[in-house]
């Protein structure tokens, strides 16, 4: 079966919804993606408007239930398809639905801090140089890193 991918940017205009489906997890949204083009006269005026519902299953569930809210900007990936239905009146209608394999902010428009998942206590410790000087060192440096993320003089109001 040939699937279409597509990547959509735009703002999540629903809240989240997360149900169980069988034995799985999903969260689900709608999002919108808004249009623009410049008139002759050089002004911009509204274009043409995308809204897509988004499901996101597997791993993208504890990311995008932890990370992204109603208004946020998305960039969404994954693969396209239309939902058929009937309506409450019996009409039918049908609706654009996207299986995500991505989902992110949209770092164009807001600032946003990585965070990894916790790591099991093997792996915390393979970090570990053994030598508690040489880590807190490294970990000073890593909380000086995040100060600078914070500083306002290079991104002002991107927000």
């Amino acid at each position: 079966m040939f699937e279409t991918s597509i990547t959509v940017v735009g703002r999540i205009i629903t809240d989240l919804r997360r149900r169980v489906v069988g034995d799985q997890e999903v969260i689900s949204f709608r999002m919108a993606s808004n249009s623009r083009r410049r008139t002759a006269e050089g002004t911009w005026e509204p274009g043409h408007s995308l809204y897509i519902t988004v499901n996101c299953w597997g791993k993208l569930v504890t990311g995008v239930g932890a990370g992204l809210y109603k208004g946020a900007s998305v960039i969404a990936v994954g693969t396209v398809h239309t939902s058929e239905y009937e309506d409450r009146d019996g009409a039918k209608r049908s609706s654009l639905e996207m299986r995500a394999t991505a989902v992110g902010p949209d770092l164009a428009r807001v600032i946003a801090r990585i965070e990894q998942p916790p790591q099991s206590h093997h792996a915390d410790s393979a970090e570990s140089t053994g030598d508690s000087e040489q880590d807190a060192e490294v970990q000073a440096r890593d909380d000086g890193s995040d100060d600078d993320a914070d500083d306002d003089s290079g991104a002002g109001g991107m927000a």
